[in-house]
């Protein structure tokens, strides 16, 4: 920086570089300044107009504003805008979901994939939870998009299921309640025989006859493979409702699924409830259709 200044009437601050880059001290432009001033018209204007001061009573509340403007309001009449066009551009198809039955949908490829287009959402709001993301099943909740179901796979069962709910059922130590420790170790070492296609080894034997007298094959199958869907598992497939440890195997076997003694769960019994959708759904009728056809589509459908 120089000391000399060869520009003295120049109106520049003194502050040279390189001997002839130097700061000026001119005035802003005209134009630069109104814009400023208006700046803070604005700033009073805003404050004003929009919910802008807080304030410290105490109910903290702000002053509102003389347009009586939220982003919450604002929110609300966008999402209206929006749900007004999706009404308007389909309700060709929504007219046809609510008249069509759900086996008629799955005949009808367009409208097929509207419904599971529709559903993902739906299903994450009330299925996820326990079901997860695309079926894939929480720990204790049954997988979706297997081929394996309790109650049916046919859409129309499907239907059924997510209208009315599910409850299992199975009684504890055998149909009768007749089975004592030994023959429970016996019969868990039976249906774990079962899934692994060892069902006819003579080292079961015990287990079978056990798997006979505790009418297990009541529900199960001769074989260990329901006659049809009614809720009973599929004791062929390794495909289990709570877990594969034989711990819990043994557990649900002793102790049932769903058993009650006054009313209350009695200690150590599995809680398998499926709650019914048909009061819980918005526009329930058409939400279940198209729930039962997403669900159908997941891979395990019959």
């Amino acid at each position: 920086m120089a000391h000399h200044n060869p520009w003295p009437d120049e109106g520049n601050t003194g502050h040279i570089w390189d001997e002839d880059i130097r700061e000026l001290d001119n005035p802003p432009p005209l134009w630069w300044m109104l814009s400023f001033y208006a700046g803070f018209i604005m700033i009073v204007f805003y404050a004003l107009y929009y919910p802008t001061i807080p304030l410290t009573n105490e109910l903290g509340q702000h002053t509102k504003g003389m347009a009586d403007w939220t982003q919450v309001n604002e929110y609300h009449d966008d999402y209206k805008v929006l749900k007004d066009w999706r009404v308007a551009k389909f309700a060709d198809k929504e007219e046809k979901l609510a008249a069509m039955s759900v086996a008629d949908i799955l005949k009808d490829e367009e409208l097929k994939s509207y419904a599971v287009a529709t559903s993902k959402m739906l299903f994450g709001d009330y299925c996820a939870a326990c079901h997860a993301v695309g079926g894939a099943g929480n720990p204790n909740f049954p997988v979706l998009a297997d081929d394996d179901w309790l109650w049916g796979g046919n859409v129309n069962q499907i239907e059924a299921s997510i209208k009315n709910g599910r409850i299992g059922n199975m009684p504890a130590k055998g149909m009768m309640g007749n089975l004592n420790d030994q023959e429970i170790e016996d019969v868990t070492d039976y249906v774990i025989a079962l899934s692994e296609g060892k069902g006819g080894d003579a080292a079961f034997a015990a287990g079978k006859a056990v798997y006979a007298k505790g009418m297990c094959l009541a529900c199960h199958g001769p074989a260990g493979k329901p006659l049809a869907p009614a809720g009973a598992a599929n004791l062929t497939d390794q495909v289990w409702r709570f877990s594969s440890d034989r711990e819990s195997i043994r557990g649900v076997i002793a102790n049932g699924v769903n058993v009650k003694k006054n009313g209350e769960y009695v200690e150590g019994t599995r809680q398998a409830v499926m709650p019914a959708f048909k009061e819980r759904l918005p526009n329930a009728d058409v939400n279940i259709k198209r729930l039962a056809v997403y669900v159908h589509s997941l891979g395990g459908g019959q």
